[in-house]
């Protein structure tokens, strides 16, 4: 496999770290004939409360049939796309003829992912508590549960100075949230529908303002029973780093249930096992991130 192949799927996994009553199929291209939600000049309060309401709508969601997971120069694959707030769920990818592919998943104390051609045979893992002291953040720009913000369950904490809203574009509001990590203060940017009162982007920056990732959501639908307002297609994007390259994805939700998961959902938060596959602990610290070349492995031990 090529180095930009390579990197391209290793980004996949690291990034949707990651993730019903039921109505399959409800996700369908977004109409601006959509219900307004906030008044034509609306205040920061407004915004906040608007959101999070239509976060709050949301405790699970599970897609199987006719979801897509698509990335530059590869061919699209099979996705199911499980999710429970606030960190459990598991995106699996795979194909018709070759099978599983991609295994991505989290529950309330760590997250892994698998990719079945990676150069290294193993399976990555790493305890939610260390990321930020692990190898994982070398080729994981954000926390693994922030797939889940990517898909518009975002929640602004009323405590924290926002500033905005902005009238920016053609009807968007912009607000910027100054947030506080172990590795220094970040920005995270929101554009929210300015009718709708729903996220439509995401750019998160580190402390020098650059880009650390980005979340465009589209194609945007509203649930008929709980009234949840999701979109149909994610897409998400990195800036190029020390070991990998610059990265872009798209998530195409399809047959999407709400606050409603499968009979399986225990098993789904349950890290798997792989045949041939070692598992790599990315807090060890004697595991070290590798330069990527076409066939190197993607972390080795500490020497």
């Amino acid at each position: 496999m090529t180095r930009p192949k390579r990197i391209y799927l290793l980004l996949i996994v690291t990034l949707t770290s990651a993730s019903g009553a039921s109505c399959p199929q409800f996700l369908q291209q977004y109409s601006p004939a959509m219900p307004r939600v906030l008044p034509p000049q609306a205040t920061l309060p407004d915004v906040i409360a608007a959101v999070n309401s239509n976060t709050a709508k949301v405790q699970s969601l599970s897609t199987s049939e006719g979801s897509s997971l698509s990335v530059p120069m590869l061919p699209s694959l099979r996705a199911e796309l499980h999710l429970d707030r606030p960190r459990r769920f598991r995106l699996l990818a795979d194909t018709r003829i070759t099978g599983p592919e991609i295994d991505l998943g989290s529950n309330d104390d760590l997250f892994w992912f698998w990719i079945k051609r990676s150069p290294q045979a193993a399976i990555y893992h790493c305890r939610h508590d260390q990321f930020y002291h692990s190898a994982a953040q070398s080729v994981l720009p954000v926390e693994p549960e922030w797939l889940i913000d990517s898909l518009g369950l975002v929640t602004f904490d009323p405590n924290l100075p926002h500033r905005g809203p902005e009238p920016v574009g053609t009807g968007r509001l912009r607000i910027e949230t100054p947030l506080v990590t172990p590795n220094g203060p970040m920005t995270r940017v929101t554009l929210v529908d300015s009718s709708g009162g729903f996220v439509v982007e995401q750019h998160l920056y580190d402390s020098r303002r650059q880009l650390v990732a980005s979340a465009l959501a589209s194609q945007h639908s509203r649930h008929p029973e709980t009234g949840a307002v999701l979109p149909a297609r994610i897409e998400i994007k990195t800036p190029a780093t020390a070991y990998a390259a610059a990265f872009s994805m798209r998530l195409d939700l399809r047959n999407l249930v709400v606050n409603q998961l499968p009979a399986n959902a225990a098993q789904l938060w349950t890290a798997p096992s792989y045949p041939g596959f070692t598992p790599i602990d990315l807090a060890d610290p004697n595991v070290r991130p590798v330069e990527p070349t076409a066939r190197a492995p993607l972390f080795a031990p500490r020497r």
